[in-house]
């Protein structure tokens, strides 16, 4: 039996997980559970390659029972969990970098529910369920919070009352895994002290400022709605919006929450779909208007970060849309080839590492995130 350290990042209702050898270096397997907490969950099991190992039905809607489905599955394959290492999105002021899950440190867990409520209580609970099946087995919380702790205090601020962002109401940044792992790859297109905006774009969708591999803003700010639009939130919205909804619409908290978390962004705009791979083949006006705001909300922050920047020496594209689709990349380019960006058509359909001309003033890339594999280089150096 060889021993691996699990990486596992919990979404609503999904579980992805990826096992890596015991130096968080190499990967060894990969797999999710699908429908995640339903009775119809489902387990896929691949190895490094994508080489299908294992597919079965759980019939049981318990996490207990998914999470020690994902154990034996893996010891089927002779490999044994030594560790797990848990995205968590939000670490507030107190957690800068990937900590060790104590009992005190569990508790402080909860206290950043209320500003990742769709988010936080997910990967909570994998994190009980583990514990009651090995309270032995170390778990590390990895937070997408961290990556933006270094940036500056100006970046920070919101224009309110200094007595709220010294109770924590203020700017944190999301997704910040997946844009350490874009900053340590930022090398290998020799970027490594540039100024550059990463476009995280996926069904969560973000933008982020990197200088010499160090965050120095992003499109998040205090909660994961806040900036892009995405497949069910709006990003930035006019707080007076929120006002009137309850004011004048009768709504309560949950009903804003709904309404920001779960019915607008993509879904919202078109009434049609979430997907932006259904918009994208849809010819109905409405889901036209939501593939145009999103790309024209991605560009018109790019271009906010780069101001934050005071430059720009490159774009990257990553994450589900980011990666793979070209439409999406092309529009954005399009907006913000004011700025120096001339796109290679055909580089950009052939989802090239390079998406602009040799004689492109500014270049942009396509670079695959891998927070998976930076939750286990981070857990790594804590074992």
């Amino acid at each position: 039996m060889s021993a691996c350290l699990l990486a596992i990042n919990a979404g609503s209702s999904t579980l992805k997980f990826r096992a890596f050898s015991a130096d968080g270096q190499t990967l060894l397997a990969r797999g999710m559970v699908d429908r995640f907490g339903a009775k119809d969950a489902r387990l896929s099991l691949a190895d490094a390659k994508g080489q299908q190992l294992d597919e079965r039905g759980l019939g049981d809607a318990a996490h207990d029972t998914a999470l020690a489905a994902v154990l034996h599955g893996l010891a089927d394959q002779g490999l044994e969990a030594r560790a797990l290492a848990h995205r968590v999105v939000h670490g507030g002021s107190r957690f800068l970098q990937a900590v060790k899950i104590d009992a005190d440190v569990r508790a402080a867990l909860d206290d950043y529910i209320a500003l990742a409520p769709l988010h936080q209580p997910v990967s909570l609970e994998v994190i009980d369920a583990f514990a009651g099946l090995d309270s032995r087995l170390p778990q590390i919380a990895c937070f997408d919070t961290a990556f933006h702790a270094g940036q500056p205090a100006i970046a920070t601020r919101f224009g309110i009352a200094r007595h709220w962002h010294d109770e924590g109401v203020r700017r944190y940044g999301f997704h910040g895994l997946s844009y350490a792992a874009i900053a340590r790859r930022l090398p290998e297109v020799g970027l490594a002290h540039a100024k550059v905006v990463v476009c995280h774009l996926g069904s969560g969708a973000s933008a982020c400022a990197i200088e010499s591999g160090q965050s120095v803003a992003s499109s998040m700010g205090f909660s994961a709605v806040d900036g892009l639009m995405m497949g069910t939130r709006p990003g930035y919205i006019d707080p007076e919006v929120i006002l009137y909804w309850q004011e004048h619409e009768g709504m309560g908290v949950k009903d804003v929450r709904r309404e920001l978390y779960k019915n607008s962004g993509l879904l919202g705009v078109s009434g049609i779909s979430a997907d932006m791979r259904e918009l994208l083949a849809s010819e109905q006006p409405a889901a036209r208007e939501a593939v145009e705001l999103f790309c024209y909300r991605a560009a018109r922050e790019a271009a906010s970060l780069a101001a934050a920047l005071r430059g720009l020496d490159a774009l990257v594209f990553t994450a589900g849309i980011g990666e793979h689709s070209a439409e999406v990349r092309a529009r954005i380019l399009q907006q913000l080839s004011w700025l120096g960006f001339e796109l290679d058509h055909a580089a950009n359909l052939a989802h090239a590492r390079r998406l602009t001309t040799a004689g492109s003033r500014l270049p942009a890339y396509v670079l695959p995130t891998d927070e998976e594999g930076e939750m286990a280089r981070q857990a790594a150096r804590l074992l």
